[in-house]
């Protein structure tokens, strides 16, 4: 799971849909939200670059359009850069999720879907390469789930520390993949993780605090649309 922060900068507009070869609708009923959290929306269902992508935009403040766009180009530049990753995740990943969540990215092994968060995509004081990488780190953890049910190893198993050390080493390695300047942040932050501590490279995250903080930010997003 990549990290529980560094998410949220609203666009601007309606959370409506969108049309288009690229992020083709498909039709799609009521969906639970991830995990139980609270506040139920109605999810949308789109296809980027061959991908079912499930979108939950709970922001009025952000386009649906935009945050398709942007997971599109990350796609491209993972397709464009490292296609074998891209090969690895149609085989591993069942479907995207794009939410409201307290994380930049998770994969979530119940149903196999990568989460890509909602605020993140939205951002455009970054460049598309970091959420490439973000997916980067989560097909990775798709990766090695899928040897765990090919091998019936029991998710107790997981060494997390190690597992996410192979995640910030295949970030290193896309960054190192893409030019110089649009690699450059992936790079940083990818080797700034590494030498973190076991405990540290992979933190027990007190999911109440994170969600708390979350519905913060909402708030204060509320507040100045009014």
């Amino acid at each position: 799971m990549d990290d529980a922060r560094d998410t949220d900068m609203g666009g601007g507009g309606s959370g409506g849909g969108v049309g288009g070869a690229d992020h083709q609708r498909e039709p799609v009923s009521l969906a639970d939200r991830l995990r139980g959290m609270a506040g139920l929306q109605t999810r949308e269902a789109y296809v980027v670059r061959g991908f079912r992508v499930l979108v939950e935009n709970s922001r009025p403040d952000i386009i649906t359009a935009d945050v398709l766009g942007r997971l599109d180009e990350a796609l491209a530049l993972i397709e464009q850069y490292q296609p074998w990753r891209l090969q690895h995740m149609r085989r591993d990943l069942s479907h995207f999720a794009v939410v409201r969540f307290p994380s930049r990215g998770a994969y979530f092994p119940g149903d196999r879907s990568c989460l890509t968060e909602l605020t993140f995509l939205a951002r455009r004081d970054i460049t598309a390469a970091p959420v490439a990488s973000s997916i980067v780190h989560e097909g990775i953890h798709a990766r090695v789930d899928n040897f765990r049910r090919h091998f019936n190893c029991a998710p107790l198993d997981r060494d997390m520390a190690r597992e996410e050390r192979l995640c910030r080493k295949a970030e290193l390695a896309f960054g190192l993949a893409l030019p110089g300047e649009l690699g450059a942040p992936v790079v940083e932050r990818a080797l700034a993780s590494l030498q973190l501590s076991d405990q540290d490279v992979a933190p027990v995250i007190d999911w109440r605090l994170a969600q708390a903080r979350q519905d913060e930010v909402d708030r204060r997003a509320d507040d100045l649309r009014l």
